[in-house]
């Protein structure tokens, strides 16, 4: 019989037994180097941005999720402590 698999480590209680697989969350997670439930702070805006938005440069906020931008990015979904969510280029925020 199978055991469940945990999605981080594999077989569940076995951290060194992980492996990665080709699941699109997996490719994402690697190219960003950030996972879901990091903090992370916004440091740059790369495109003009509304005032309620541009108010959130310099805030550290919890990755929520990830999205596909025009095939070739990720988003990432940053919820902030005011509970407003929000999506950024890759290279605007940094893990703290």
């Amino acid at each position: 019989m199978m055991k469940p698999l945990n999605p981080r480590y594999g077989e569940i209680g076995h951290p060194k037994s992980a492996t990665l697989g080709n699941s699109p969350i997996n490719l994402i997670i690697l190219r960003v180097g950030m996972e879901i439930g990091q903090k992370v702070k916004v440091y740059r805006l790369r495109d003009r941005v509304s005032a309620d938005i541009a108010k959130k440069l310099g805030q550290v906020g919890t990755v929520k999720e990830f999205k596909m931008t025009d095939g070739s990015g990720v988003g990432v979904v940053v919820q902030f402590e005011d509970r407003t969510a929000t999506w950024f280029f890759e290279d605007e925020i940094k893990a703290v």
